[in-house]
């Protein structure tokens, strides 16, 4: 009898998760869609834009056509476009790993248009990453907190990336599905979808960790005491780190330094500093941002110079620190409540743009890189559920901070 009900079970949860999947996709992008146009409207573009652009790849609609399109390419949409039209001609492009930028020229190629293209997979990857995240969930949960958990990953204030020409989206499905088929030791799988994330950022090499965690202890009872046997398909799980190996391959074989994705890291000033080094140079940074505001003039810079006003960049670093102070709580709860393997991965994930920070400003794009640590979601839903007041304290904030930071994106003004 159990044989028989289990299909029909499946078959329910399966369901569940693609309707509140489906719900949050629409209920953030729409609110993305009205900040960004709205923004625009009352606010128009940087006067920098055009540096940012020269070519108007995020601008070729005319001027109702580009504010309608306003959330969908910004900064590093433009490398990817890019690649997409180009390929890799040198520079800094080899810093973007090629599985997005060749995913963009598919779905643009159509349609005529990368931008189009390249946002329409981006939003279609973020419905498959939520049903995948639901049915990760469900695993350990019920249906409250999976639901929470697509819900908060949807609104979180940097998600509009998730439906912009960025790679998230991509990563995002890609480091869910290996940890779901390893979740239900499909190694298969698991070794395959995390050699696509190594191809699609350099981050998804790291996911090796948890899903040899996963195989060698039973994450449903989060000891390490006990070890598994290792048996013949262990050897998956080999294919992650020939994701990164073949990029890396593919560029000595194209006339390219095989190194170029990590040397052109310098282009953005972002170097080894020291293990978690970047903590601590983000609070300096931060302490002499508050520094220079305090002070109420914009000479002397009290910290390592960067591009634009210096009170505007010392705002971006105090801002940056609050983010990595609620990462840590986030960071701690994932340790004390999650499967170890969960734990380790958002620890790798974290250690290399806090080991390789920004010279200029430390802590720049942690936000964004939180994005897609998915056990930081699921641990605040965790916490979140069966408690009304915690649920709609976090929903608002998500959804007016989702609202703020998708319009300063839309006009072409930096986030993270």
């Amino acid at each position: 009898m159990l044989l028989r009900a289990l299909p029909g079970r499946i078959a329910v949860a399966a369901d569940e998760a693609v309707a509140d999947a489906w719900r949050a996709l629409w209920i953030s992008r729409l609110l993305v869609w009205a900040a960004a146009i709205g923004a625009v409207a009352l606010f128009g573009l940087s006067a920098r834009a055009g540096d940012f652009d020269p070519a108007g790849l995020t601008t070729p609609y005319g001027a109702t056509g580009d504010a309608l399109a306003a959330p969908l390419g910004r900064w590093d949409s433009v490398w990817f476009m890019a690649i997409a039209s180009d390929g890799y001609g040198g520079g800094a492009r080899e810093a973007f790993f090629p599985l997005y930028p060749l995913l963009v020229r598919g779905a643009g190629a159509p349609l005529g248009s990368t931008l189009i293209g390249g946002a329409l997979a981006s939003t279609a990857l973020l419905f498959v990453a939520l049903v995948l995240l639901h049915r990760l969930v469900a695993l350990d949960h019920d249906r409250a907190v999976a639901r929470n958990a697509v819900l908060v990953t949807a609104l979180f204030p940097m998600s509009f990336f998730f439906s912009a020409v960025y790679s998230e989206s991509l990563f995002l499905s890609l480091s869910v599905g290996a940890i779901y088929a390893a979740r239900r030791e499909r190694w298969a799988w698991a070794g395959a979808l995390g050699l696509l994330a190594a191809t699609t950022r350099s981050a998804g090499v790291l996911l090796l960790i948890p899903l040899a965690m996963i195989y060698l202890w039973d994450v449903a009872r989060p000891s390490l005491r006990t070890m598994r046997p290792l048996r013949a398909d262990a050897l998956w799980l080999v294919l992650v780190p020939l994701g990164l190996a073949a990029y890396c391959g593919f560029l000595a074989l194209d006339g390219h330094d095989p190194l170029a994705p990590f040397n052109a890291q310098e282009v953005w000033f972002r170097s080894f500093a020291g293990p978690f080094a970047g903590a601590w140079d983000g609070l300096v940074a931060a302490v002499q941002g508050a520094r220079q505001l305090l002070s109420g003039a914009r000479e002397p810079v009290y910290f390592t110079a960067a591009g634009g006003d210096p009170f505007v960049v010392a705002r971006h670093n105090i801002e940056l620190l609050v983010w990595l102070v609620l990462a840590l709580v986030a960071v701690a709860g994932v340790l004390r409540r999650l499967p170890a393997a969960y734990g380790a991965y958002v620890v790798a994930a974290l250690a290399l743009p806090l080991s390789y920070p920004v010279g200029p400003q430390p802590l720049m794009s942690l936000p964004r890189f939180l994005a897609v640590l998915f056990p930081l979601a699921i641990w605040l839903a965790v916490w979140m559920t069966g408690r009304v007041a915690r649920e709609r304290v976090v929903v608002a904030v998500f959804a007016v901070a989702l609202a703020v930071y998708t319009g300063i994106f839309a006009t072409w003004h930096w986030v993270a």
